[in-house]
């Protein structure tokens, strides 16, 4: 019998509460050591229609980036609250379909640790290889599971983990005519990022011009927001990344589909230059540990995902036409690709 994280107790409770709307998804069980086993949850929620657009919110990636997954429990938690009152709510969930999966490594989360539990780093772990320039080590290694950033064996399948994101992700975001998925994570800079592939290549991906489309109905929405939107190979690349490998996925096997993997990356060095005894803590380094910073962040994040879902419905209204493509194309390549990194 699996030991759940009250994390996981939580997924379960909201389910429970918020039948028939909400269903539950267990995508597998892991092995933590130690005796310990956890399962794989995911919920799904909203119209059961194929053809319909789709949200996929996931955290809990890194164990260590404890925020990540409470960011995504968050949303999760806000929108079971409105289905009781919130009439806007329903008629977003009857147009769109809603995949959450807030803990996708909770043996790592269970450790402390940023890889599962046999080592491997989850974001590092997809056959994608990175063009170089990389840098050492934090691109991904297939040295030692003792040393950061262990990417697996090679020729390895996938860890379960991995496979479990993977699969839910094909089933039910893959193959729709639009979809976005974001993945919630921390620890870089002094500024919270939104990240969209490619993280292995400096190479444009098909759908740059809906991703400066994006950006632009956003930075019209949320005039002051401090959200960096960019290229993760804009700032590192790195092998293996997950959503370089479902994206490509996509393109291959549903070519007239539009996916828009999306990573928030949380600048967890602002809450360190704040507070800097944080450093003197395991998790002080991916963590608001401060409690009023860690509801600050949780709101101004919930807020961002509730628009990214709004996006998601309404995504006939702001996509680039045929005929403006090339424009958002020549915009986007101008704004992240011929001008120097901030």
């Amino acid at each position: 019998m699996p030991v759940l994280l009250p994390e996981l107790t939580a997924i379960r409770r909201l389910v429970d509460t918020s039948a028939p709307y909400l269903t539950l998804h267990t995508l597998g069980e892991i092995d933590a050591g130690h005796g310990e086993r956890f399962p794989l949850l995911a919920v799904s929620m909203g119209s059961s229609d194929p053809a319909a657009p789709a949200l996929g919110v996931f955290g809990g990636v890194h164990g260590l980036e404890r925020i990540g997954a409470e960011v995504a429990m968050a949303f999760l938690r806000s929108l079971v609250e409105r289905l009781t009152w919130d009439d806007t709510l329903h008629h977003l969930l009857a147009g769109m379909r809603l995949v959450l999966m807030p803990l996708v490594n909770p043996g790592g989360y269970w450790r402390g640790s940023r890889a599962n539990p046999r080592g491997v780093d989850l974001m590092r772990n997809a056959p994608v290889d990175a063009q170089p320039p990389v840098p050492w080590l934090v691109s991904g290694q297939r040295i030692s599971p003792v040393l950061p950033w262990y990417r697996g064996r090679a020729g390895q399948p996938m860890e379960a983990e991995s496979q479990a994101l993977c699969a839910l992700v094909e089933s039910q975001l893959l193959g729709r005519g639009f979809s976005i998925a974001v993945d919630c994570h921390s620890g870089f800079g002094l500024h919270d990022r939104i990240w969209f592939p490619y993280a292995h290549t400096a190479h444009p991906v098909e759908h740059l011009p809906e991703l400066h489309a994006l950006c632009e109905v956003f930075d019209r929405a949320q005039l002051h927001h401090r959200y960096v939107f960019e290229p993760q190979s804009r700032q590192y690349r790195t092998h293996g990344d997950l959503w370089d490998h479902l994206y490509d996925q996509g393109q291959h096997q549903h070519p007239g589909s539009i996916f828009l993997p999306l990573t928030l990356e949380m600048g967890s060095w602002l809450w360190v230059k704040k507070n800097p005894r944080q450093l003197f803590s395991r998790h002080g380094a991916f963590n608001p540990l401060i409690e009023h910073r860690r509801q600050r962040v949780l709101r101004r994040h919930v807020a961002w995902l509730d628009f990214i879902a709004r996006a998601t419905l309404g995504h006939a209204h702001w996509l680039p036409a045929p005929t403006e493509r090339h424009t958002q194309l020549e915009l986007a390549l101008n704004r992240w690709y011929r001008t120097p990194r901030a």
